[in-house]
């Protein structure tokens, strides 16, 4: 497997398994198949309401003599509820407890909007709400600075329990502002990236800045579809110039989708719930892509993004949360 080469050193596989939407149910067993087919780095989340799951199923593969802890890439992140600096610590280790790890690679501030504090034991994970319970449950905001909690990340890889601190869904002007202010510039930003949504500026200065990139929902709309923030016709994967790609080099449309991804020096951390589709999504390296394939690939650009609180906060939680213009 590729990796991506950290500005501190560390070997960042180009592939992982996202694990946001598989159900609690079947989380241990997927962890389990995708590090038994070759999967070494996994990409979980407070927010993602399965990481007991995903933690028994690495239990059990690292019981089995699959893997080493220190071959994994095991990455979190910290929810919005959590940016004043008194709780980014206890997030972590309610994390690392969930996980059943004493460290993580990687530990994301997985938006850029802090909402009020929920404790654990009121609700866990937190979700958006503050209050679902309420007469008219919305978002409430807190104001934290950006600085204050990103200096409590800093901590933490200080005290050994992260090995490296990153961002989620941050642009161009949140990154120069974090890194004129910051001791640690971030060594990931993780955005959601397929053909639809390049975001060539972004990871060009990500890139000149030594930055790593994750591409989240590398294969575009399919992540939406059951939650009504996408339609079938909306998939790159229909594209005919992708079929075309595809039959040339006997791969699925899938394949040269996450090819594309991770041959512009980008990681990528397609989901799946099928079985069948991990050895799929992980035989992306045998091959390569040209140049022309994939200038024709970029050129299905339309900055379409599925993913936006801007968009889904207001329909879904009551309240209007932009944070893209």
């Amino acid at each position: 497997m590729e990796t991506l080469t950290l500005a501190n050193g560390s070997q960042f596989p180009s592939m992982g398994l996202g694990l946001w939407k598989i159900p609690e149910a079947s989380t241990a067993a997927m962890t389990y198949a995708a590090l038994g087919c070759g999967y070494r780095h996994l990409d979980s989340a407070s927010d993602y309401g399965n990481e007991v799951q995903t933690g028994e199923g690495i239990a059990r593969a690292l019981k089995d003599g699959i893997c080493k802890r220190e071959e994994l890439w095991v990455t979190s992140k910290l929810w919005n509820t959590y940016h004043k600096k008194e709780h980014v610590r206890p997030a972590l280790e309610k994390s690392l407890s969930d996980l059943g790890l004493d460290y993580l690679d990687l530990y994301l501030i997985h938006f850029p909007i802090a909402q009020d504090f929920v404790p654990f034991d009121k609700k866990y994970p937190p979700g958006w709400f503050f209050d679902e319970d309420a007469e008219n449950p919305a978002i409430q905001f807190a104001k934290v600075p950006l600085l204050e909690t990103w200096q409590a990340m800093e901590r933490l890889v200080e005290a050994g329990l992260v090995k490296n601190i990153g961002v989620c869904n941050f642009g161009v002007s949140l990154l120069r502002d974090l890194m004129n202010s910051a001791d640690t510039v971030p060594s990931v930003l993780q955005i959601e990236r397929h053909p639809y949504l390049e975001q060539k500026k972004l990871v060009r200065f990500c890139q000149e800045s030594g930055i790593a990139v994750t591409g989240f929902s590398p294969l575009g709309a399919g992540s939406y579809l059951e939650l009504g923030m996408a339609q079938p016709e909306d998939s790159v994967l229909e594209e005919s110039s992708v079929k075309d790609i595809a039959d040339s080099h006997g791969k699925t449309p899938a394949q040269v989708v996450l090819r594309w991804g991770i041959q512009q020096g980008t990681a990528v951390i397609p989901k799946t719930s099928k079985p069948e589709r991990l050895e799929e999504n992980l035989d992306v390296y045998g091959f390569d892509l040209s140049e022309s394939e994939m200038e024709e690939i970029s050129k299905l650009d339309q900055h379409r993004r599925f993913n936006d609180p801007g968009d889904f906060c207001e329909a879904a939680f009551h309240t209007f949360c932009p944070i893209y213009e």
